[in-house]
């Protein structure tokens, strides 16, 4: 088994334990009512998506998402949030060096022995939840399930939906197809996003990630026999039935959106196998981008 199989298939208990030290973390996330950014590096950064959605959509507050190096300091917020796994990525900490003393910061990252200690106000270690693989699983999902449970939106039944993500078969045909676009609505887009992210990571797999309602406006011209479209969430009406009249494969989510991207990461490592790749070492990529000076 590989590391990143290994690190997929803990993500229900990883899940329980971040969910239930939601409260104890309570000071340093963000309170209702806060203008909040959320910043972060490649998965962190769809991560970050989800949360902006999740946390504006229920009311909690004005919640932007941005990627760490384009981040517009000219606006005002009360918080900003980076999600940094390994704490050492360049962008992140540039970001928090000149926040300092500006604005109040919290980083959410796995490793307690890194710069970002330092570098933000506030830190919520998830050690538990560290991976040894390149490519990102349970971090990035533990993560999110911390900042859901702070915001009140997780729920026992995300945690069975996981695990019957890792239980069940993936769809007939699915693993053989070349290409795989991946559709989102509200905070589901992040996922989508990550999806095709691991896609890409693990498995050098062709993947685009939409909006749902955008799939109409021209990606769906390269849906065919072959291709597979998987929906995070509920569908718009009549999308499910106009992709099958491409004679491409329709994938439905039917279950939580966190646990359809457990079986996302299930079928990047299945089509790397398939394909005699080592999702554990992925080209061009380690752990961490670190830049020089």
């Amino acid at each position: 088994m590989t590391h990143v199989e290994e690190e997929l298939t803990s993500q229900p208990e990883c899940w329980i334990r971040a969910a239930a030290r939601a409260p104890e973390h309570r000071a340093a996330l963000p309170a209702s009512g806060e203008r909040v950014a959320i910043v972060g590096c490649g998965t962190s950064y769809f991560m970050a998506q989800a949360v902006a959605a999740l946390r504006e959509g229920s009311g909690q507050g004005e919640t932007d998402a941005f990627a760490a190096s384009e981040f517009p300091y000219g606006r005002s917020y009360d918080r900003v949030v980076a999600l940094t796994r390994s704490g050492t990525t360049t962008e992140v900490l540039e970001l928090l060096g000149e926040l300092r003393g500006r604005t109040r910061t919290t980083a959410v990252t796995a490793d307690p022995g890194t710069p970002v200690m330092q570098a933000a106000d506030d830190v919520v270690v998830l050690d538990f939840a560290d991976e040894r693989s390149v490519v990102q699983t349970r971090f990035a999902t533990t993560a999110l399930t911390l900042l859901r449970a702070h915001l009140g939106l997780h729920t026992d039944a995300v945690v069975a939906d996981a695990r019957t993500a890792l239980d069940a078969e993936l769809p007939q045909g699915l693993v053989e197809c070349s290409q795989f676009s991946f559709l989102g609505r509200g905070w589901t887009v992040g996922l989508a996003n990550e999806a095709g992210l691991k896609m890409r990571e693990a498995s050098l797999a062709w993947t685009e990630a939409y909006p749902a309602m955008e799939y109409r406006h021209g990606p769906i011209s390269i849906t065919t026999h072959g291709t597979a479209t998987w929906m995070f969430g509920e569908a718009p009406e009549g999308l499910a039935e106009q992709v099958r009249a491409t004679g491409g494969l329709w994938v439905a989510g039917g279950l939580d959106p966190l646990a359809e991207l457990v079986r996302a990461q299930r079928l990047a490592v299945a089509v790397a196998a398939a394909r005699g790749l080592d999702p554990d070492r992925p080209r061009h990529l380690t752990r961490s981008v670190i830049l020089a000076p």
